[in-house]
C-alpha cells in the first residue's frame, strides 16, 4: 500500500478546497521539491509563503479534501488551514518547530531532525501514512463525518487511487471511533509524531471546543513535549501570517 503520492495530492490541494478554487490556472503551479534541503524549500522569489500557498493535485483531490474538511468551509479559517504545498512544506514547517525546539533544550547537541522531507523513500512512506491516519482522525474530531459523508468520502478516494489494499485501509480507519491512543500509537519516532500533531493543527478548527480537546488530547497521547507543541502551533500561524 502506497500513500504518499495520495496524501501529496490531498496537502496540495488543501487551500483549493477551501477557498473552492479550482482553476486549471491555480492548479497548474509546479509541486515543491522534497529532494532539496530546508534552505532549498524556503528560498526562491515567495518564500515559505509561496510555497505555502502552491496549488495543485487537481479538481479530484480537492473534492476529497473538501469532504474531509466538512463544513470548515463556512468558518471564518481566514489563510490560517491548510494553505500549504504538499507533503515537502509539511516537512519544513515540522523540521523548523522541532529545530526550534531542540534549540531549546541546552546542554548535548542533538542529532538533526529526520523530518519526512529529509527521508528516502521507504521511510517517507511510513511518515506518510501516520499522516494520512491523523488527517482522516482530524476531519472526525467535529463530529461532521457520518455513515452518508463516509461513503461521499471513500467514494472520492477511490477516483483518486484504484490501489484496493488502500482503498479498504481509508474505508477502515473512517469508520473506526475517533480515538487519540489509537492514533498516536502510528507514531513510531519523535518526528514522526511532531508530523502528525501539525498536520492535525493544520485541518482543525481550533476555536470548535471539541476539536480543540482533540487535539491537546492527541498531543499528549504523542507524548508531545509542551514546548514542542507550542512551537508546531506557532509555526502554522507563522505560515498563516
Amino acid at each position: 500500500m502506497i500513500t504518499r503520492g495520495l496524501l501529496d495530492q490531498l496537502l496540495k490541494s488543501g487551500q483549493q478546497a477551501l477557498q473552492g478554487n479550482n482553476s486549471p490556472a491555480r492548479q497548474g503551479n509546479p509541486a515543491p521539491s522534497a529532494g532539496g534541503g530546508l534552505s532549498d524549500l524556503l528560498g526562491g522569489s515567495g518564500g515559505l509563503g509561496s510555497l505555502l500557498s502552491g496549488a495543485g493535485g487537481g479538481a479530484l483531490a480537492a473534492g476529497a479534501m473538501g469532504l474531509l474538511m466538512g463544513n470548515k468551509t463556512a468558518r471564518n479559517l481566514g489563510g490560517k488551514a491548510l494553505t500549504y504545498g504538499g507533503l515537502a512544506a509539511l516537512g519544513v514547517l515540522a523540521y523548523k518547530a522541532y529545530g526550534n525546539w531542540q534549540s531549546q533544550q541546552g546542554g548535548v547537541a542533538q542529532p538533526e531532525p529526520q523530518t519526512v522531507d529529509r527521508l528516502p523513500a521507504l521511510a517517507a512512506e511510513q511518515h506518510s501514512q501516520a499522516i494520512l491516519k491523523a488527517l482522516v482522525a482530524a476531519a472526525k474530531a467535529d463530529g461532521h463525518v457520518d455513515a452518508r459523508e463516509r461513503q461521499l468520502i471513500e467514494g472520492e478516494f477511490s477516483k483518486l487511487s484504484s490501489d484496493p489494499q488502500l482503498q479498504h485501509w481509508l474505508s477502515a480507519e473512517l469508520n473506526k471511533p475517533l480515538d487519540p491512543v489509537e492514533v498516536a500509537s502510528a507514531a513510531s519516532t519523535p518526528e514522526m509524531a511532531a508530523e502528525m500533531y501539525l498536520a492535525s493543527v493544520l485541518l482543525v478548527d481550533q476555536e470548535h471546543f471539541m476539536e480543540r480537546a482533540y487535539l491537546d488530547e492527541l498531543a499528549r497521547q504523542l507524548k508531545l513535549d509542551p514546548a514542542l507543541k507550542v512551537e508546531l502551533e506557532a509555526q502554522v500561524k507563522q505560515a498563516a501570517a
